[in-house]
């Protein structure tokens, strides 16, 4: 079966994320920017890349290589195509997350924004384990109402979506984080309208020093 997110167009996608009464686009390039700059890593896996929206935040003196990986190949070459400055140190795959057989490079850090809702705590925490970074930082979509995508005219270019959708609970992500040794170490959290919030957490891998 083919993966919904292939079906939606970049467009489609941007243009909903952006409107003024769901403000994704904007909040989750800010936050971005902090998750770049947190931690002393020089490579940087990002799951679910799109159009390489913060891409703009990245310190080419300070990362060596920057992995984009998402399922729509087409979202990949637009994302080249808008950062030249990065020719040579980002390097987009395409990979369906869901398959257990998708390959991975390792990396020092993931960066998984707005991606775990769509693959589910499982397959996420066996993506982690096949880049076996020390750090890990997510931003996931929590919905203080019962609608998960805001209305705009773009509402039923998502339908497809509702068949792979996961609802997210931080404690829930903690928890399964905790299970294959990572540690929650950072919690943010950015306000958005139509009663969401993004919530920002971040992971280290635990070495088992912590208690020494």
């Amino acid at each position: 079966m083919k993966n919904p997110w292939e079906e939606i167009s970049l467009d489609d996608y941007e243009n909903h994320m952006k409107l003024g009464s769901v403000m994704q686009l904007q909040s989750l390039n800010k936050m971005m920017k902090g998750q770049f700059d947190a931690y002393p890593v020089s490579s940087v896996m990002i799951l679910g890349i799109a159009g390489g929206n913060g891409l703009e935040h990245v310190q080419k003196e300070k990362f060596e290589k920057v992995y984009g990986i998402d399922v729509n190949a087409a979202y990949l070459r637009e994302t080249v195509s808008r950062y030249p400055e990065l020719n040579g140190v980002l390097e987009c795959l395409c990979r369906d997350l869901t398959d257990e057989e998708a390959e991975l490079p390792e990396a020092d850090m993931i960066i998984a924004n707005l991606l775990i809702e769509y693959i589910g705590y499982e397959c996420f925490r066996k993506t982690v384990q096949k880049v076996n970074p020390e750090y890990v930082s997510c931003i996931i979509q929590i919905n203080m109402e019962n609608h998960w995508v805001s209305d705009s005219p773009y509402l039923h270019v998502f339908d497809g979506l509702e068949q792979v959708h996961h609802l997210m609970e931080e404690a829930a992500l903690n928890k399964a984080m905790a299970e294959i040794h990572y540690h929650a170490i950072r919690s943010l959290e950015c306000m958005l309208p139509n009663g969401k919030k993004l919530v920002r957490i971040d992971f280290r891998k635990d070495d088992g020093k912590q208690n020494l």
